[in-house]
Formats: structure tokens, C-alpha cells, sequence
């Protein structure tokens, strides 16, 4: 399973939403700054009616002056007295300016900037503000909305470009389960799309050639046993040299174990899941194993500590146990072996050597230990593959002179406890 926060698709919108999250506050900053700067305009502009203004009324600036602000500001006086005294009463006082010859005030009233004028003894004037335009939000939110607009469209074409990412994702699983039927590929000529055509032609490939895999090993198998099955029914016909009747019995009967270990390669190395899973007694397994390896059971030792019933594939289980058996009777100086089984592990212990090489390496089909006569070096290599299809572990270890095999984590193959 997909860790979202991990994704390729959660990486994206991420980086989008903190494209806009900071859009929006740099124009949000962009915004308040110009109002600021705006605000600071006005006030330096009243500053300089209010200053000439007062100047003029204590006869300290020319009349020129006084007209020459008056135009460049467009400034007009309130002179109706009810209006005047009612602005002066309810309107928003939002800055006072003070200086030695008189005091003044911006005034707001019904979206119009005012200013008070207070000169030290005379009474208040107040000017109309005829060019005042309050602050507008409206080109900086067009602009914000435009940006936030595009980084949306952007984001939006984006994922539509990587939504074809998680459909191609949904087939490899498929095909890792060992699923070779994918969709046909994708029309687009961009880079996602030129991937998985590539994985398209890459499954049918493996497709074409695990299926001539497949019925090459089964031609094979069904072609060698139509002549051991005669060449066997013909030896035990032989009634002259009992000795070498038994010989060539056994000769066709390793024959065909060989060919029962080739399709059981065929089958847990395919690729597909267990389907014959079933609950089966340990002991039931054990007796099928003795029987496929057809040796005597005065060679095998078990301490069972229970009778444990295991969910599992019965002949693949089985044939693991067969070869553990016969792999430790084949080199185990006293020809036997001891089985131990608890509720955690099954334990194969027989007397011998270490292994000479590292355990991995004997996991590889076709290696064998010292005596290279004894078979084809397929055993452990099954065994390996039986049980990581069964989800256990299959571990080594030399103690005391003993080689110990060990099917490691039997307890979740466990159906009832007994």
C-alpha cells in the first residue's frame, strides 16, 4: 500500500497549494503596503494644506499661497453651518496634525476625506477633499484572482498528465501476481504514456515467452514419461539378474522423481498464488513425506510436541518435508535424522559437516554439497520456493556438530491448536 504523504501525487499538491497560499500572501503584503503608502500620500498632502492654511490665517503666508494650494489640491470649504458642525460632530477622525500656530484633523464622512483646520484663537474651517478617491481593492484582487486562476489550470493539467501513473501502477501489481492480461496502450505521445506502452510490450514479451517455457517443460515431462513408464513395466519383467532388475527399477525411478521435481519447479516458480490450500495434520504431511522418499521410517526420529494442523498446500508441503528428509539421510554420516516440531519451528537435525558454502548458495538450483552422484542440486532450491510461497522462513545453522534445517514462523500457517 501507497504511504500518501509519500506520493507523487500528494508532493504536487503540496507544491500547488503553496504556490497559492503564497500568492495570496504576497499580494495580501503588495496590498498593504501600497494602502500604507497611499495613506502616507494623503496625510503629507493635508499636512501641507493644514500648515499653509494656518500660516495664512495668523498672516504668516500670502494670499498667493493660500490660492495656489487651494487649486493644485482642489480643496473647497464647508461653509453651511448645520453641515459643517454635523461632519465635525459624527465623522471619523483619523489623524490629528499639531504644530505650534493651530491644530488639525482628517476627518471621514459618507466615503469623503475632510480636514479640519483649528488655528490657535479663531474658529474651525473645514475643507472638502473634491480629488479624494477612496483606497480601491479591485485591480489588486482582479490580478490575485487571475495568478490563483492560472496556478488552478496549471495544477489541474498536471494531474490529468500523471492520473495515467496510478492505472499503470494497478497493472504492475497485476503483473507482479503473476497477471498478464494489460489494457492496450495509451494513445499520448508524452513521456507517461511512452512508459507504459513500454511495459505493454515488455508483458507480452515475458507473456509469449513464459508460455513457451510453460509448454516446453511440459512436453518435455510428458514426452520422457511415456519411455520410463515402459522401461520400468519392462525391468520388472526381468527375472535373470534380481540385483541389476533393482538397478534399473531405481534408475527409472529416480527418472521420475526428477521429472515430478522439474514440475514442481514449473509450478512454484511460475509466478501464480497457492490455490490448493487446505488444513492438514502435521503427522498426515510427515507420512506423505516418508512415502515420496521411500525410505525406511526406523531412519527418522520425531519429538512432536503437539499435533499441530497446518493451512497449507498439501503436496507442495509435503514434497519440502520429502526433500529436507531425504537431503539430511543423503548426508548424515548415521544415515538418520531428527525431526522437532513446536508451535514456532520444524527442526531437521541430522549429524554431519557444515555447510561449505554460504546457506544462499545452496538455495540455487543445480548446486550440490560434496558427493555430486547424490542428485541434480534441485532440493533445497525447492524447498526455499515452497516456503516463501507458504510466507515462512527457511533458515540454517550448525551446532554441535549437527546441521539444523529449519522452517522458521510455522505459526502462522497454524488452523488449530490442540
Amino acid at each position: 500500500m501507497i504511504n500518501f504523504k509519500s506520493s507523487i501525487l500528494y508532493s504536487i499538491t503540496f507544491i500547488f497549494l503553496l504556490s497559492i497560499i503564497s500568492v495570496t500572501l504576497a499580494f495580501l503584503f503588495l496590498i498593504k503596503y501600497d494602502k500604507e503608502k497611499y495613506t502616507a500620500e494623503l496625510n503629507a498632502k493635508y499636512s501641507v494644506i493644514a500648515t499653509t492654511t494656518l500660516r495664512y490665517m495668523r498672516n504668516m503666508a500670502s494670499v498667493q499661497q493660500m490660492e495656489e494650494i487651494v487649486k493644485n489640491y482642489q480643496m473647497e470649504e464647508v461653509i453651511e453651518e448645520p453641515l459643517k458642525s454635523y461632519i465635525l460632530k459624527n465623522g471619523e477622525i483619523l489623524e490629528y496634525i499639531q504644530s505650534d500656530i493651530g491644530n488639525a484633523a482628517i476627518i471621514a464622512y459618507k466615503k469623503d476625506n475632510y480636514l479640519s483646520i483649528i488655528p490657535a484663537g479663531y474658529d474651525a474651517m473645514l475643507l472638502k477633499d473634491q480629488e479624494y478617491k477612496p483606497y480601491k481593492y479591485d485591480v489588486m484582487n482582479i490580478i490575485c484572482t487571475f495568478v490563483i486562476l492560472i496556478i488552478l489550470a496549471a495544477y489541474v493539467l498536471t494531474i490529468r498528465k500523471i492520473r495515467p501513473l496510478k492505472k499503470l501502477k494497478k497493472q504492475i501489481d497485476k503483473f507482479a501476481m503473476g497477471n498478464f492480461d494489460t489494457p492496450k496502450p495509451y494513445s499520448g505521445t508524452d513521456e507517461i504514456s511512452e512508459v507504459a506502452n513500454a511495459f505493454y510490450e515488455s508483458v507480452n514479451h515475458i507473456k509469449k515467452l513464459n508460455h513457451s517455457r510453460q509448454l516446453f517443460l511440459r512436453n518435455i515431462m510428458h514426452e520422457l514419461k511415456t519411455p520410463i513408464t515402459k522401461g520400468r513395466i519392462t525391468a520388472e519383467m526381468l527375472q535373470e539378474n534380481e540385483k541389476k532388475k533393482q538397478r534399473i527399477i531405481a534408475a527409472f525411478e529416480r527418472l521420475e522423481a526428477t521429472i515430478n521435481e522439474f514440475a514442481s519447479i514449473e509450478r512454484i516458480t511460475s509466478g501464480t498464488e497457492l490455490t490448493n490450500i487446505g488444513t492438514y495434520r502435521l503427522i498426515d504431511i510427515f507420512d506423505e513425506a516418508i512415502d515420496l522418499a521411500m525410505i525406511e521410517r526406523d531412519n527418522i526420529y520425531f519429538h512432536i510436541s503437539k499435533d499441530l494442523q497446518l493451512n497449507v498446500d498439501f503436496k507442495l508441503f509435503s514434497l519440502a518435508v520429502k526433500n529436507m528428509i531425504d537431503n539430511a539421510i543423503k548426508y548424515s554420516p548415521d544415515k538418520s535424522v531428527t525431526i522437532i516440531v513446536n508451535e514456532d519451528n520444524i527442526k531437521f537435525v541430522n549429524i554431519g559437516d557444515p555447510l561449505t558454502k554460504s546457506f544462499g548458495y545452496y538455495l540455487t538450483p543445480f548446486t550440490q554439497g560434496g558427493n555430486k552422484t547424490k542428485g541434480l542440486g534441485l532440493g533445497l532450491y525447492i524447498v526455499d520456493n515452497i516456503i516463501k510461497a507458504h510466507k515462512i522462513k527457511f533458515t540454517y545453522q550448525h551446532k554441535n556438530g549437527e546441521n539444523i534445517f529449519s522452517f522458521e514462523n510455522i505459526g502462522a500457517l497454524i488452523a488449530v491448536k490442540t
